[in-house]
């Protein structure tokens, strides 16, 4: 039986952990060791925006322990990646190097949206409970030490997902020098959440059912276990956490937490995680608590299995990424018919001179993303649409994409019919190199001559049929019953472009139906 030992070391918020797994197609991802390792890096980087040197001499420890149990346990591949607590640290980069001399280990610094699609993975790894559950109206709910993300799927699509800059830890330090003065402490909590929740509702919860929510993080498989006396139902209703909630409020976080088995160290985060839960159920009114007891590891887990196809994914998660910049475009009021006829000429273009680009299904998705987002600006300012379309892109996260390929898609609209910035100047504003520079030119000449066979936005082709006519043509012959004089007088001035990136020819032929 093929099968592999895997390592993923989560460095959190206020836990650093190492996960070790045999990933196998039998048995799928099986846990077979887990350390964690308490310390609050998130209270240095909320607080002062750094970490300290004690800290990161701590974590450096820690880390060379990780790395010896690994060894021990022949882990032949392994993800470190590191989280909120990391990103948001001013010193960042000076971090990541002293880690890297001190221990040997690489600390990958996931962007929101790559941490929380792996969260998502994570869940999906367990694929009968997700595919079922996400059928229904579901917000998959992740609590972290510095954020909330909501992601919102209904009929088994991905819906929308935001992030709420408010999590446990937070939220804890937020409200430090109340707690000692006020009885009312988790109360004053739910004032500071409450406007940022309600205005989630209005912008996103409006008529939409949610029935379930799927919460991924600490303590709630303590309060199921306290709920259900550990019959291990993962179910918990929404009288059932209330009623838990309130005997919380009547006994006292104290008795509370010596009955429910939390560590003394974990304590302090308690209250907050309940004050989270308990708003989410109130403003999504769902019916249902439904707790996985998945994690980041779970997550690097899955997603290594899949890539060494040890395992295949019933769920398709690149249409999660194209669903949720659907509903991007929806928001931004963008023409649905003209881009759906962009989406069929570009992604026919790219699959018929797959030999001369050289890209593959990555960069695909990315152009698909571009299409369906690139005339979002148009809602903000009609005369530089794809200004503000770039900055709509650069300022809204896409679950599954990371921080480098959103800042790909948001080029490759800007230049779609702006001016395109040489490399050096493009690099003077941004960390992107020149192979990505590459893919944007690259995926951008596309672009034009896809939009440019609908300029009129009439959607007039009813086939195109592309061809490689020598080394230097590329024949696009067109079927319509429309006259396309507007888009052959302007096909010239968008083809110039895609002759300079590929030296060869676009030529637009129409046959007449």
């Amino acid at each position: 039986m093929t099968y592999r030992i895997f390592g993923a070391i989560d460095v959190g918020s206020y836990e650093v952990n190492l996960k070790i797994y045999e990933l196998s197609a039998r048995n799928g991802v099986r846990v077979i060791n887990h350390v964690r390792h308490r310390m609050e890096l998130g209270k240095d980087t909320y607080a002062t925006g750094r970490i300290g040197a004690e800290m990161v001499d701590e974590l450096c420890a820690v880390l060379l322990d990780f790395k010896r149990i690994m060894k021990e346990f022949g882990v032949e591949e392994y993800r470190a990646c590191a989280t909120s607590a990391i990103r948001e640290t001013h010193n960042r980069l000076l971090l990541l190097d002293r880690i890297l001399l001190r221990t040997g280990i690489r600390l990958e610094v996931l962007g929101n949206a790559e941490q929380r699609y792996l969260g998502y993975q994570s869940i999906a790894s367990n694929e009968q409970a997700f595919q079922n559950i996400i059928e229904k109206g579901t917000a998959i709910v992740d609590v972290g030490g510095g954020s909330i993300q909501i992601s919102l799927f209904d009929k088994d699509n991905l819906v929308t997902t935001q992030n709420i800059r408010m999590g446990t830890l937070r939220l804890r330090e937020r409200l430090s020098d109340v707690a000692a003065r006020t009885a009312r402490y988790a109360e004053v909590m739910e004032e500071l959440l409450n406007n940022e929740l309600r205005t989630y509702k209005k912008l996103y919860l409006k008529e939409r059912n949610i029935r379930y929510i799927m919460l991924v993080g600490n303590y709630i498989q303590y309060i199921e276990q306290y709920v259900h006396k550990n019959r291990g139902k993962n179910e918990i209703t929404r009288e059932e956490f209330m009623a838990f909630y309130e005997d919380f409020v009547r006994k006292g976080q104290q008795a509370m937490e010596e009955e429910l088995g939390v560590p003394d160290e974990n304590s302090s985060l308690l209250i907050p995680t309940l004050v989270i839960y308990k708003r989410l159920l109130e403003e999504t009114g769902a019916e249902k608590v439904v707790i996985l007891g998945m994690d980041l590891g779970d997550g690097l887990a899955y997603d290594c299995a899949v890539r060494r196809k040890i395992l295949k994914s019933r769920h398709n998660f690149e249409n999660d990424i194209i669903e949720a910049a659907r509903n991007i475009a929806k928001r931004y009021h963008t023409n649905r018919n003209h881009t759906q006829v962009l989406e069929q000429l570009a992604l026919t273009i790219f699959d018929k001179i797959r030999s001369v680009h050289g890209l593959g299904g990555r960069e695909r998705l990315l152009l698909q993303i571009a299409v369906l987002l690139h005339d979002c600006g148009k809602y903000i300012n009609m005369a530089q649409s794809s200004e503000c379309s770039y900055n709509i892109i650069m300022a809204t996260e896409i679950i599954g994409l990371s921080h480098e390929e959103r800042e790909m898609v948001a080029n490759i609209v800007r230049f779609n019919s702006g001016h395109i910035l040489s490399f050096e100047e493009l690099a003077s504003s941004s960390l992107l190199d020149r192979a990505e520079y590459l893919k944007i030119a690259k995926l951008t000449a596309i672009l034009r001559v896809a939009n440019a066979l609908d300029r009129s936005h009439k959607q007039k082709i009813r086939e195109i049929r592309v061809s490689l006519k020598d080394n230097h043509t590329m024949q696009i012959l067109v079927d319509t019953t429309e006259d396309l004089t507007l888009e052959q007088s302007l096909f010239g001035e968008k083809a110039e472009f895609f002759e300079e990136v590929y030296s060869i020819r676009p030529v637009l032929k129409a046959k007449k139906l």
